[in-house]
């Protein structure tokens, strides 16, 4: 395949879903620059098994080799101890415009979401990211991430039930 097809097919593929990739290894990662080099790495994978792309939605194909790389730089390396951690709610425009005190308790909310998700186990974290950050269906998860669609529903089912755990006794706390 001449190069100039391989980064067409790359671009056609790949682009339209980098904000998924990055949203999912920032995630996986816990960490903004591990999350950018995962991505980097992932699509450096892409390039070179464009070959093996069968055309359709990239989304899935993207994610599961951002997965992967994800998992291999966490086996390779440590975290690092002090972790910098994104809050949407606080890094959009519109947070400028609300109250002070409803702002506060957007981000409490927003935190403790956070935190919940951050708490759960990797295969858990995985498949809740995939299902409600990125709105993918149960066969493209299992596809993401490698398992049958009974196992996604059961750990989304899971997932689902230690975050309501989770975020219940949290506000029970801050009552």
């Amino acid at each position: 395949m001449p190069a100039s097809d391989k980064f067409l097919r790359l671009e056609q593929a790949v682009l339209p879903h980098l904000d998924a990739a990055y949203n999912l290894a920032r995630w996986l990662m816990r960490n903004d620059d591990e999350a950018a080099d995962a991505v980097q790495d992932a699509c450096l994978r892409a390039l070179r098994f464009i070959r093996g792309f069968r055309g359709g939605d990239g989304r899935p194909w993207l994610l599961a080799i951002v997965r992967n790389a994800c998992y291999s730089r966490l086996k390779q390396d440590a975290l690092r101890a002090k972790e910098t951690a994104f809050d949407e709610e606080l890094h959009s425009p519109e947070a400028e415009a609300v109250n002070p005190e409803t702002l506060l308790e957007q981000v409490r909310d927003s935190e403790a979401l956070r935190r919940a998700i951050e708490d759960l186990p990797a295969q858990f974290r995985e498949v809740i990211v995939l299902r409600e950050l990125e709105g993918l269906g149960y066969k493209e998860i299992a596809e993401v991430a490698e398992v049958p669609i009974g196992t996604v529903m059961s750990r989304l089912a899971r997932a689902r039930e230690r975050l309501q755990q989770a975020l219940s006794t949290s506000s029970h706390r801050e009552s």
